[in-house]
């Protein structure tokens, strides 16, 4: 766990961080995409007003922050203590938004029945096993909750999925459309979308946003 630990610090280390404003000159906006000011906004997760939001891998925090400024009330975990600062620092004041340092199925196995959502964008879904954390997440889901996250769609000429990186300390779960829809409908997972959102013009990669409810 230090390796890994270890890896996503150095990892965050190199991040550039999110500019202050977007396009429309907006202090906070949710980004599904690894593009900026494109793809789906926060009405991919349904009303969250007055709805309790777990992100899994929320670096600094401001796709998050972006809920809480709609009255949702959220929580943010991430494995490096590093990002918690990063994301305390920038978004500390703002009400219903807290940060913790966690490991995310041993979080999530402490939290059943917590959440109304549960999103991931570009996070530990990708990084984690699936065969683990998917019942995790489901049982952390009130009835009827959410679960949403993206990440790059798999390609054929990628490393198999698992591969070590960053040192063999992380581990990378590379899945198409249809298999994390097949993997959340074995998990009992309900009203499954899982879909490519077409890249900006000029770029030729898109990304793969998936959805689905308890």
């Amino acid at each position: 766990m230090e390796a890994v630990t270890a890896a996503w610090e150095r990892y965050a280390a190199e991040r550039t961080p999110r500019r202050p404003v977007n396009a429309a000159g907006a202090a906070t906006w949710l980004n599904w995409t690894q593009y900026p000011d494109h793809g789906p906004d926060e009405t991919l997760l349904g009303p969250v007003h007055g709805r309790r939001v777990l992100e899994l891998g929320c670096g600094t925090g401001c796709n998050l922050a972006h809920l809480a400024t709609l009255g949702a009330d959220c929580v943010g975990i991430d494995i490096a203590p590093g990002q918690r600062a990063m994301a305390e620092a920038r978004w500390g004041d703002l009400p219903g938004l807290t940060f913790q340092t966690a490991e995310a199925t041993e979080f999530l196995t402490g939290h059943p029945g917590s959440f109304d959502v549960v999103l991931s964008i570009f996070g530990l879904v990708w990084f984690t096993n699936p065969a683990i954390l998917l019942p995790l997440v489901r049982q952390s889901l009130s009835p009827g909750g959410v679960f949403a996250f993206s990440h790059r769609p798999a390609r054929p000429d990628q490393e198999p999925r698992g591969s070590l990186r960053e040192a063999r300390a992380v581990s990378r779960w590379d899945y198409a459309s249809e298999e994390w829809a097949a993997l959340l409908s074995s998990a009992c997972f309900t009203n499954i979308t899982a879909e490519i959102i077409a890249p900006p013009t000029g770029e030729c990669e898109g990304t793969l946003v998936v959805r689905a409810e308890r």
